[in-house]
């Protein structure tokens, strides 16, 4: 069986796509389709390393998605449905139902339109790119691979809320996490960087981008993550707030006559690294922290300071801990967060190398210092290749089921 898996990533006004080989990782085209359903839409398509972009209407995701088909007709790979082993999607929220990857029928569809009240700004978006995908692609495997099935491995005493039963057990009112294929792919990755095998492994992982969240990984399993019911608890984040007073949103009505929607609309766009500093963009902000602008360095501050507090919480949930690892945009590139983060906690056993925190790189590498109890390793991220390894890895099962 051919290994080749288009990975399709449906945003609330965007598609994401790569074309790439399962097995080894990689692409041979990727691209995106932004601001659909407005005046003015912009298409890329890039194949070896050449970007193609055009500017136009883009009606919904059924035009997005043959826009991006015509891209690969144009400027190639072309894409031979019968090469094809999978698409594989990316499904924010599958609640407490879906703990792995599954294919995609009529009965899943209605499943995951139900699921749309716990993630009413990413599953309608996900549900039509899978619905547009079985019709263009009626011949391929469609899997679903779910943000939320990584963390289906945490205890009850980490998913639970204290609230009345009913709100727990007839509103799935949990915590489920997300980011969980990203998590994924990085805690194997760290574990091969360690020289270990991942089910003698323990992590605390940090990915830090616009979005961003923290996992306690114990042996490859999640037991603990920041984010709860959605994608707002935890971290602070670009435009989210992460953790607060959950009485917030009755003072804000009572005090100021806001609904419910413009305080949750706040929280999740106005909040964050933009409302404390005006600006979402951790490089922007650095820019303005190191003109001395008052703003930025207390956003700067408040985003490290609540990132150190996670990683002391999921050591302490752990009891041991190998390695800190980084991931995310943030994580990734910022050697100031890093030091910012984790400096003071050497009676922890977490030091960091100042010349391998500073030393630019684009590959995983270990930045902690030679000797340190806790290794802190930087590992870029790949939710793409995870979707299409999962995805292969299901019709692959499939497969032989039938056989037998």
């Amino acid at each position: 069986m051919t290994a080749r898996v288009l990975v399709l990533n449906a945003g609330s006004s965007s598609l994401k796509y790569r074309l790439l080989d399962a097995e080894s990782g990689v692409a041979e085209a990727s691209g995106s389709v932004e601001r659909i359903g407005e005046e003015s839409g912009t298409l890329k398509h890039t194949v070896e390393g050449q970007e193609h972009a055009q500017e136009r209407r883009v009606a919904d995701f059924e035009d997005a998605l043959r826009s991006s088909l015509g891209a690969f007709d144009r400027h190639g790979p072309p894409i031979d449905r019968d090469t094809l082993a999978a698409v594989g999607h990316r499904v924010v929220h599958g609640g407490d139902l879906f703990a792995e990857p599954v294919l995609v029928d009529e009965r899943l569809l209605g499943t995951i339109e139900d699921l749309v009240p716990l993630a009413p700004l990413h599953n309608p978006a996900n549900l039509e790119g899978l619905r547009v995908a079985r019709q263009l692609f009626p011949d391929v495997p469609q899997v679903a691979v779910f943000d939320t099935a990584f963390h289906h491995t945490m205890p009850a005493h980490a998913y639970t809320y204290a609230v009345p039963a009913a709100w727990r057990e007839e509103h799935g009112i949990r915590r489920y996490g997300f980011h969980g294929t990203s998590y994924a792919f990085v805690s194997r990755r760290a574990a091969e960087l360690l020289g270990r095998a991942v089910e003698n492994t323990n992590l605390v992982v940090l990915h830090l981008g616009n979005g961003a969240s923290a996992a306690a990984i114990r042996g490859g399993r999640s037991v603990d993550t920041s984010m709860g019911l959605t994608p707002l608890e935890g971290l602070v984040m670009g435009t989210r707030s992460g953790d607060l007073d959950p009485a917030i949103h009755g003072h804000l009505h009572r005090e100021l006559g806001l609904s419910l929607e413009e305080v949750d609309r706040a929280l999740y766009r106005e909040s964050g690294l933009l409302g404390l500093s005006g600006v979402n963009d951790f490089r922007e902000l650095e820019q303005r922290r190191a003109a001395e602008d008052a703003d930025a360095e207390l956003a700067f501050d408040v985003y490290a300071y609540r990132v150190r507090k996670y990683v002391g919480a999921y050591y302490a949930a752990l009891g041991e801990l190998h390695a800190v690892v980084l991931t995310g945009g943030v994580g990734q590139h910022s050697p100031q967060l890093r030091t910012a983060a984790l400096s003071g906690l050497e009676r922890l056993g977490i030091v960091l190398d100042p010349a391998r925190n500073e030393a630019e790189a684009r590959h995983a590498r270990t930045v902690s210092a030679d000797g340190s109890d806790v290794a802190v390793l930087v590992v870029p991220t790949d939710e793409e290749w995870e979707i299409a390894r999962q995805a292969l890895a299901v019709v692959r099962s499939a497969t032989e089921r039938r056989r037998d």
